[in-house]
């Protein structure tokens, strides 16, 4: 799977280590992305529960170029990825 930056994808959680997660997408044939720990919910708010294996999330793709490509699952990239996208407000 080829990924492009911006791109909204649903993964799953297939690995945790104190920098971060490892993702699998959801219908992409096994293709696999990494989560920084900065950019998931729990590492701004502490009432969310950190990534867990088996988790599901909605993430986009912040650098497609890297290896393995860099997602985030913050709320506020999705709707900065949509407004360049020109896909959302």
């Amino acid at each position: 799977m080829t990924f492009r930056n911006h791109q909204e994808l649903d993964v799953t959680v297939v690995a945790v280590a104190p920098v971060g997660a490892k993702v699998e997408v959801d219908e992409g044939g096994g293709a696999t992305g990494f989560i920084d720990q900065v950019k998931h919910p729990s590492w701004w708010d502490e009432s969310v529960a950190p990534a867990r294996v088996g988790d599901r999330m909605h993430v986009v793709v912040l650098d497609a170029s890297r290896e393995p490509p860099r997602f985030s699952a913050l709320e506020r990239d999705i709707d900065i990825a949509r407004r360049l996208r020109g896909a959302g407000q």
